[in-house]
C-alpha cells in the first residue's frame, strides 16, 4: 500500500507526501532499495509512459522528477554500500554554445530513475570536457544534447574524439534535441532519443549489446 501511495505521489507531483511517505518506511525499517525499487522506480517508469503517449507534459514531468528527487535524497545516505545494481555509468552534458538545460534535465532524472548513475556536466559543454568526464570516471555512455542547429557539429566532434580512441571503442553514444534527428545520429555515429522516456528506452537497449 505504502508502494503504491509512493507512486501516486510522485504522479501527482507531491513533494510532501513523498518525504513523509519515505520517512515513514525507513522508519518501519523497510530496506531502502525496495523503497527505490517498489516505490520510487515505478512512478517514474508511469511518468515517462505517460509522457510519450502525450497524456502529460514537459511541466509535469519536471514536478514528478523533483519529487523522485526529493525522496531519493532521503535514501541516498542508506543507499552508499547497499546492493542495488547500477545499471551503468552515464556522462550527460549539453554541447558547447547550447545553454538550453530543461530537456537534458530531464532526461538525467529520468536515466537516474531508472537506475543509472548520471554524470550531469550541465550546459555549454565543450568536446575536451566531455573527454576529461570519460577519463576521470570511464562511464559507459555519453549522452549529449542540442537546441540549436548551429551547435550540432558540436556532437560530431565529440563522436570523432570518443571514436578515435581505442580504449573508449565500447562507449555508447546518445544524442537528441529539438533539431536533432535519426539521420544526422546515423551520420555521425551515435544514437538519437526522440525524448526522455525513449532515453531510458535506449539506454536499456545498448546496455543489451
Amino acid at each position: 500500500m505504502l508502494f503504491k501511495e509512493m507512486k501516486e505521489a510522485i504522479l501527482e507531483g507531491d513533494d510532501e507526501v513523498i518525504v513523509d511517505l519515505v520517512e515513514k518506511a525507513i522508519k518501519d525499517g523497510v530496506d531502502p532499495i525496495e523503497i527505490l525499487d517498489k516505490g520510487l522506480v515505478p512512478g517514474m517508469d508511469e511518468v515517462g509512459k505517460l509522457f510519450k503517449e502525450g497524456e502529460i507534459f514537459v511541466p509535469e514531468v519536471l514536478m514528478s522528477a523533483n519529487v523522485m528527487a526529493a525522496g531519493n535524497e532521503l535514501l541516498k545516505p542508506l543507499l552508499v554500500g547497499g546492493k542495488r545494481e547500477v545499471k551503468g555509468k552515464i556522462i550527460i552534458g549539453t554541447v558547447k554554445g547550447d545553454l538550453h538545460d530543461i530537456g537534458k534535465k530531464i532526461v538525467a532524472m529520468m536515466l537516474e530513475g531508472a537506475g543509472y548513475e548520471v554524470i550531469d556536466l550541465g550546459i555549454d559543454v565543450t568536446p575536451e570536457r566531455f573527454m576529461g568526464a570519460l577519463e576521470e570516471t570511464q562511464a559507459d555512455y555519453v549522452g549529449m544534447s542540442a537546441m540549436l542547429t548551429t551547435t550540432m557539429p558540436v556532437m560530431e566532434e565529440v563522436v570523432k574524439l570518443i571514436r578515435g580512441n581505442e580504449k573508449y571503442k565500447d562507449v555508447k553514444i546518445m544524442i537528441g534535441g529539438a533539431p536533432v534527428t535519426e539521420a544526422f545520429a546515423e551520420e555521425i555515429g551515435a544514437r538519437f532519443s526522440y525524448d526522455a522516456a525513449s532515453a531510458v528506452d535506449l539506454a536499456n537497449e545498448l546496455r543489451e549489446q
